[in-house]
């Protein structure tokens, strides 16, 4: 079966609400498919009104609900018109074989329910008043629900990915005074090996820390980046672990010729081996977030983009940089507090679920270095949609 390329639009409420952790892991692990591009969007009133229109004009869709949804993301997805403030919202792309119907599936009818089968049954309300007009409408998110109107929007929302998406920081509902920061956090590789909820699962953890999602993007980091990414811990691993690799040598050593080395020895052996040792621990480190092994590699072949995907959140708000941080646990999982990310999540010091920026200098290094606001929407929807 051929592949096809689906888009999820999560609403401005429904991020508002912090629900959007929730939902990411329903698609991820009820479809099956991947996860192959993300993208903030703050909709000026020109792509808000094309998008409207585009649905006013699908006959796929109900007529009694079709004008309630255009009607819906002309009000709610352009700016605020009594402040022209602009609204978040979240695009997620998903690849795989019958992909638009999977989503539909998982997306479910506009209805008035109390079940949880579907997004729009457990994050949407479709509420009637007793003579069955629609009192209160909220669809949680949009969906192209055939190819044709996938295809149509996908290449609208393309159109307007550049002048309306990328770092939405200045968005109404992210707070822009002087405690404002903004920190990069990254779902790693191990999030991603197999399709379930566990990436939803980490967002929603982080929903409590009150900030505001201001960037996203799938990224499948180049050894090169990773190289720059993590060259600060080179130096410390070359250093760290010259006494442990001086212990460990010396007592093979001891295990293997029967001997006992003097200590200046065993200083020589750290000094010796320590800065090898450290490198080995830094492209294990490097493989892990590539999917590729780094050293030697020629130039060229360091910037190839790796074979594991992450996922980059970008995370906006006062006093961003430490709420992230105590929320996500220290690299030990074993010593995180129960709750955190680390210890929900992680497995050992280099497979620990996240990274998360440690200071502001370091948040704009690394969100500089992994290109966060870097436009991924319209090659995908190019190569589906030329």
């Amino acid at each position: 079966m051929v592949k096809e390329l689906a888009f999820v639009l999560i609403n401005p409420y429904t991020i508002a609400k912090s629900r959007t952790g929730g939902i990411i892991a329903r698609y991820i692990s009820r479809t099956g498919l991947d996860l192959v591009a993300a993208r903030m969007f703050a909709p000026n009133e020109e792509l808000a009104k094309a998008y409207a229109q585009l649905i006013r004009a699908d006959l796929e869709v109900d007529d009694h609900i079709r004008p309630l949804l255009a009607d819906y993301v002309e009000r709610e997805y352009g700016p605020d018109p009594a402040t022209g403030a602009r609204r978040r919202v979240m695009m997620l792309l998903f690849e795989g074989e019958n992909a638009i119907q999977r989503v539909k599936e998982v997306t479910g009818r506009i209805r008035p329910t109390n079940s949880g089968e579907t997004v729009r049954d457990t994050y949407g309300d479709y509420i009637l008043d007793a003579s069955g007009a629609v009192h209160y409408l909220e669809p949680a998110v949009f969906i192209g629900p055939t190819l044709t109107a996938a295809g149509e929007a996908l290449k609208l929302w393309a159109k307007y990915s550049l002048e309306c998406g990328g770092l939405v920081g200045t968005a109404g509902d992210v707070v822009q005074d002087e405690t404002a920061e903004q920190a990069l956090v990254i779902l790693k590789p191990d999030n991603f090996r197999f399709a379930s909820a566990r990436p939803g699962l980490i967002i929603d953890i982080f929903s409590r820390s009150g900030l505001r999602i201001v960037g996203a993007k799938i990224h499948r980091m180049t050894i090169a980046e990773a190289e720059e990414f993590y060259g600060p811990v080179r130096h410390v691993l070359r250093e760290k672990l010259k006494n442990n690799v001086a212990e460990r040598s010396a007592k093979a050593i001891g295990a293997e010729l029967g001997m006992v080395l003097p200590e200046t020895a065993k200083g020589q052996l750290g000094e010796l081996l320590g800065p090898l040792y450290g490198d080995n621990q830094f492209y294990q480190i490097v493989q892990f977030m590539t999917g590729r092994w780094g050293e030697g590699l020629a130039d060229e072949e360091k910037q190839k983009p790796g074979t594991m995907p992450c996922l980059l959140l970008v995370y906006a708000g006062p006093n961003a940089i430490a709420r992230i941080r105590g929320i996500l646990g220290p690299t030990d999982p074993s010593k995180a507090l129960p709750g955190s990310v680390r210890r929900e999540f992680g497995q050992n010091i280099m497979v620990n679920a996240a990274h998360a920026s440690d200071s502001i200098e370091n948040a704009k290094r690394e969100m500089g270095i992994t290109k966060v606001d870097e436009e991924t929407i319209q090659s995908w929807v190019t190569a589906y949609y030329p």
